[in-house]
């Protein structure tokens, strides 16, 4: 049977995109993209209910081989070929024969890396490309948000450990660099249990310092664009100081990461840790969760099911988003360069929640439509309240992350938004979404 067309991706500047990484600071990262679409996209073969449906189904049907090979040219034999019965609603999961092809590093060059929250959305792909590359990694996880799904396919991994442990306890190990990740992200899921929240910025940062400090490990925290709060400085610089309601809804979330820089430069000039802060804007990708309230996947979620698209406010506020494999490449960029200060890492491509909402839109039509699935009617966009505290206006200045990492964003929103939107079909035609 022939080999399908290859779906391929072009950046920024109309090249097409290939892998993912750098080669900067003495440190190489640069990763197939490839290999990374064979673990985030198709993550079961789905029986379908045109496909003939035996009690002893095969492994790999060929329409879904040829699918998967679409989007990862043929690594699928790396990747669990699991059967979703939609008949019955159930999966038969089977394990994986081979890992992943990984990078054989001299120990001098294999780092023993810690990631927390790495079973989250973003830790989970910061872990794919950290294994791929061939270091020693650890996850702890608490499972709050993050799910074991996302790192299942490396565990039992000679280089990989995955510990459920809440990180406002303290945890021993040895390490050489620290990615502290963990906590809450997202509205419904921080103002859900806001004191949980604070505490997780605030001891889960204070337990991964003094960790770091034991074991001279290089410490970086995911921050946020939040800490700018309602910004009055457009676009937002790391030299502003930020316009926070301190007392309101959003405040256990933005706060919580202000109070986690000050600890982390607290332990920086006092006791000397080598630190890096990352400002992250808003991310999207595979694996974010649909119901976690964020723009992105309400949009796709409720295009896919057909439903009409709500923005809250009159849609004129505006919003930059950065694919997540921009995002890990900046967190890796920033972890092996010589900068401490703040760096923004996002985006600055800049659109109206309304304009957004026509793109995915647009994007979810025409996935559709490729595939042979032209919905019956088109989905419409309401409008309804604005939240309280919801920034007018939020955008990167990274002219820092340009000139001291050689950072800039490589994948167009339409892109990221396509591959996204297969991602969640596929969910859906699982079951799982």
């Amino acid at each position: 049977m022939p080999s399908p067309s290859a779906v391929k991706v072009l950046d920024k500047s109309g090249q097409e995109i290939t892998s993912v990484g750098f080669d900067r600071f003495g440190f190489n990262s640069e990763v197939p993209i490839d290999a990374l679409r064979s673990l985030y996209l198709r993550s079961h073969y789905v029986l379908t209910p045109n496909t003939e449906i035996s009690d002893d189904p095969p492994l790999s049907p060929d329409s879904e081989e040829q699918q998967h090979a679409k989007f990862t040219k043929g690594l699928s034999a790396y990747q669990s070929k699991s059967i979703f019965y939609p008949k019955d609603g159930s999966i038969s999961y089977t394990t994986l024969a081979r890992f992943p092809p990984v990078k054989l590093l001299a120990p001098s060059q294999r780092k023993r890396v810690l990631v927390t929250g790495g079973a989250g959305f973003v830790g989970s792909h910061l872990v794919d490309r950290l294994m791929l590359l061939g270091h020693d990694v650890t996850v702890l996880d608490n499972f709050f948000t993050g799910s074991r799904t996302t790192v299942s396919h490396w565990v039992g991994h000679p280089n990989f450990e995955l510990v459920r442990h809440d990180v406002v306890e303290p945890f021993m190990i040895e390490c050489d660099q620290i990615y502290h990740l963990a906590c809450p992200a997202s509205p419904p899921h921080y103002q859900f249990n806001p004191v949980k929240t604070v505490k997780t910025s605030f001891m889960g940062t204070l337990n991964m310092l003094g960790l770091a400090k034991r074991t001279k490990a290089r410490f970086l925290i995911s921050s946020t664009s939040e800490v700018y709060g309602d910004p009055e400085v457009h676009p937002q610089p790391e030299d502003y100081w930020g316009h926070v309601n301190p007392i309101g809804d959003r405040a256990c979330y933005d706060e919580g990461k202000r109070v986690a820089e000050t600890l982390t430069y607290g332990y920086h000039r006092q006791d000397g840790v080598d630190v890096r802060v990352a400002r992250i804007f808003n991310t999207y990708g595979p694996r974010m969760n649909p119901y976690d309230g964020r723009v992105v996947s309400n949009f796709i979620v409720q295009a896919l099911k057909g439903e009409d698209l709500t923005v809250y406010g009159d849609g004129t506020q505006t919003r930059s988003f950065q694919y997540i494999h921009d995002l890990i490449d900046g967190l890796i960029c920033l972890m092996n360069s010589t900068e401490t200060r703040p760096v923004n890492i996002g985006n600055g491509d800049e659109f109206t929640i309304g304009e957004f909402a026509e793109l995915v839109r647009e994007i979810v039509e025409k996935v559709q439509e490729e595939d042979g699935n032209k919905p019956s009617r088109r989905v419409q966009i309401v409008y309804k309240a604005l939240p309280n505290d919801d920034p007018q206006k939020r955008r990167p200045d990274t002219t820092r992350a340009k000139e001291t990492l050689g950072w800039q964003p490589r994948w167009t929103v339409r892109m990221g938004l396509e591959e996204m939107v297969r991602y969640y079909k596929a969910k859906m035609a699982e079951g799982s979404l």
